[in-house]
């Protein structure tokens, strides 16, 4: 085992790897050649790329259990759901492709994973069965992560190719009709608003399933 690795400076490193790069160049490799070691010698930490990615949607999370334990509670269910999707939100904002190593990963910290059962108390003391608190809590963790994505995957698109979602652009390339279509682009606001608008229509749907 190589002396002086960690989890803990291979998971910093990899964010930063992550950050200047991308998620297309982090690999193993790539990050060992970061560290100054060999492949072999990292392998004994993290066999492959998806438990690098499982460390490091492991340590997002605890920053996000981190951030909500210094927020006082809110009046109801709504308000710590909502606190949760904007805290999740930041904290994969902090990253570039922050949201995409979430995706698909197995958290390595069962304390991360007992988190979640205070969520499930207030959710199922708030009227929820136990099936739809935990509904509740994977779907709004999906919207977080696929808006964040698509969030993401844009803001780098207009800094590498500005001209990509132009929505004069998209008007012609439409051509004549679609009117309703190309209305729909130009009322499009990104950003906090969006967010907000679409995160209220999920707590109004999981509202509405309460028994």
């Amino acid at each position: 085992m190589a002396k002086g690795i960690t989890r803990e400076r291979i998971v910093a490193v990899a964010l930063e790897l992550l950050n200047e790069k991308g998620m297309d160049a982090l690999t193993v490799r790539a990050l060992a050649s970061r560290l100054g070691v060999g492949a072999p010698a990292l392998y004994w930490h993290v066999r492959n790329k998806q438990e690098l990615l499982d460390e490091m949607s492991t340590f997002v999370m605890r920053r996000v259990i981190d951030a909500l334990s210094a927020i006082a509670p809110g009046a109801g269910w709504r308000d710590d759901v909502a606190a949760y999707a904007r805290v999740l939100r930041s904290e994969y904002l902090l990253h570039r492709d922050g949201a995409r190593i979430f995706s698909g990963t197995r958290f390595s910290d069962p304390d991360v994973v007992k988190a979640k059962e205070p969520w499930l108390e207030r959710l199922t003391a708030a009227g929820f069965s136990l099936a739809e608190a935990d509904d509740a809590v994977d779907l709004v963790t999906a919207f977080v992560v696929g808006f964040v994505i698509e969030e993401q995957e844009r803001s780098q698109s207009d800094g590498a190719e500005p001209a990509r979602y132009s929505l004069a652009g998209r008007d012609a390339w439409l051509g004549e009709g679609a009117d309703l279509v190309k209305a729909a682009g130009h009322l499009r606001d990104d950003g906090d608003r969006r967010f907000e608008r679409q995160l209220a229509v999920v707590l109004d749907g999981l509202a509405a399933q309460r028994r």
